[in-house]
């Protein structure tokens, strides 16, 4: 990497559109690298720089102060950084011939052109909003900005004040719609969440999203899965109900449409730039669009996926901040280092569980033809005999033919950021099953244990590529298989067994043993695979031709069925 000299100082023009998290870090970094430079960024927002993740947040009153969330002020890039931050201007069309853009004041209406010699685009994206009856309703919001939450916000409490809002429908069940459902829940509103898709999370496989439905459906959110918005009920300029794709009508006092972003690629399109498959500007590893005097972070552009190898949109802040440094620094000195791929690595709360994932989903695999494999555990975030002890759900996903993982998904109550980052890390340095299981990670009874659940989903995947003890799907069809439930019998009358089941506990099975076929292929069942293990090795061990252990157990088993 060739490195520019860190005395640097050369008077170009950097014009940054858009702050938030990407235009802002790219003009800081811009001003560290370059203490000549004129900088201008250009807002068409009111504000500059604030923390778009914590809006639920302030929302539900967890976050108390408003101003906790304003990160950044145009006072403060210009007193510290020198840097013109802009707020209330738009930027209307960019002159590549002339390198110029077009800006307009939204206070006052005049319009003028600001000459530049680098381009920074960050407009980010643009919730998406369906072309419905009844969307401009003054209590149907989306939450993109500041201004978004201080409109929720006072409606909340008008509200709230004279009880003339009591119900909510939440129309998305990404991070958004769940971090939203969770805040107006803690404020007392009976709360309806409404997905297109047949679950939440879309982008977790559907047993672990099953996990999270659960805990809302335990906190009384009303799920409303696989019907999409179709309309609204109106009265007064208000909507009072939600008409779904099924003929369903919700009724309700407020609305919040968390049903996706699109980029704002208009500027870009509009003078051809390069745009991808997945509509975002297309970029190089130093964020420069087709034409190199212009760079595109942030949610409008596309990344590299590290494990796909192909570009698409990835809209986390990780990324764009990242993005935002490395465009700040080549436009104010021509080098920077390259922007690495990313992973998808994302985490969010609902209620007391936590969902993180990074790299691929098995769902993700599947569509990109990419071939791979999983496991699912279940262990405790510290030892267990540790007061406190909570379970996590890890499912680990990886190349059966190289053993490379591909990526992670975890549901708890606690300790799941730490897997997913340590998995996240893993990916970055391409690591294999065999380098998870070497992992020398801290252990104390409060905080870990000495087998991490990292160790123990990578020794389950080591078992099962190395044929010890192979591992089948939990939905797997097992019609035609010789089934072994190793539960206990009180769990077996408790719970569900399985049609024609062989039920021999597992510290009793090498005495029964003569009652099941050594020939015919065989499923080894628990409730959460780690009897289901010991049971494998046992019938392996006595000369059984085909066993598998049920990956996740019949706890996960039972996720598809409901």
């Amino acid at each position: 990497m060739n490195q520019a000299s860190p005395n640097f100082a050369d008077k170009r023009t950097i014009v940054i559109v858009g702050g938030v998290a990407g235009g802002a870090s790219a003009a800081a970094r811009a001003r560290r690298c370059n203490e000549a430079a004129e900088i201008i960024m250009f807002e068409k927002d009111s504000f500059v720089s604030f923390a778009n993740c914590g809006l639920p947040y302030h929302i539900g009153d967890e976050i108390a102060e408003r101003d906790k969330l304003l990160v950044a002020t145009p006072e403060l890039f210009q007193k510290r950084f020198r840097i013109q931050a802009k707020t209330r201007h738009e930027v209307l069309s960019i002159d590549q011939a002339n390198k110029s853009v077009r800006v307009k004041n939204l206070e006052t209406g005049e319009e003028f052109d600001q000459s530049y010699d680098k381009l920074i685009l960050s407009p980010g994206a643009a919730p998406i909003v369906p072309p419905i009856e009844g969307v401009k309703s003054e209590n149907v919001f989306t939450l993109r900005n500041i201004e978004d939450m201080d409109q929720i916000k006072q409606k909340l409490m008008h509200g709230l004040q004279n009880k003339t809002v009591k119900r909510a429908v939440i129309v998305g069940a990404g991070f958004i719609g769940l971090e939203m459902v969770e805040q107006l829940h803690h404020l007392g509103l009976d709360v309806s969440l409404v997905e297109l898709a047949p679950q939440v999370l879309p982008p977790l496989d559907v047993e672990m999203a099953k996990l999270i439905e659960n805990e809302l459906l335990r906190h009384g959110i009303k799920l409303n899965l696989g019907d999409g918005i179709a309309g609204l009920d109106v009265e007064d300029n208000r909507a009072v109900g939600v008409k779904l794709n099924s003929g369903k009508v919700i009724e309700t006092d407020l609305v919040i449409l968390g049903i996706g972003v699109r980029p704002n690629n208009g500027l870009a399109k509009d003078i051809g730039l390069d745009i991808g498959q997945t509509g975002g500007i297309k970029v190089n590893s130093y964020m420069q669009t087709s034409n190199p005097d212009i760079y595109a972070v942030g949610d409008v552009s596309e990344y590299e996926h590290a494990l796909l190898g192909e570009t698409m949109r990835v809209p986390l802040a990780g990324p764009a901040n990242r993005a935002g440094r490395i465009a700040g620094e080549h436009a104010a000195t021509d080098h920077s280092p390259a922007m690495g791929a990313v992973k998808g690595t994302a985490i969010v709360r609902v209620f007391e569980l936590t969902a993180g994932m990074t790299g691929l989903s098995e769902k993700m695999a599947d569509r990109y033809n990419r071939n791979a494999k999983f496991v699912i555990i279940q262990a405790g975030h510290h030892a267990g005999y540790f007061p406190g002890a909570k379970s996590i759900t890890l499912k680990l996903i990886y190349d059966p033919d190289t053993s490379l993982v591909l990526g992670a998904q975890a549901i708890g109550a606690a300790g799941v950021d730490k897997r997913i980052d340590v998995i996240a890390t893993a990916l970055k340095f391409k690591a294999t099953i065999q380098d998870l299981t070497e992992l020398d990670l801290a252990y104390a009874p409060p905080f870990g244990s000495a087998k991490d659940a990292i160790h123990i989903a990578a020794y389950a995947a080591q078992n099962d590529l190395s044929g010890l003890a192979p591992m089948i799907a939990p939905d797997t069809d097992l019609t035609d298989k010789q089934v072994v439930d190793v539960r206990t019998f009180k769990e077996q009358e408790a719970l569900a067994a399985v049609p024609g089941a062989h039920l021999i506990e597992v510290d009793q099975l090498r005495d029964h043993i003569d009652k099941l076929d050594p020939m015919k292929p065989t499923v080894v069942i628990c409730h959460s695979a780690k009897r289901g293990h010991v049971g494998t090795r046992i019938l392996l061990g006595h000369g059984f031709q085909e066993v598998s252990n049920l990956t996740g157990g019949m706890s996960i088993r039972k996720l598809y069925g409901d």
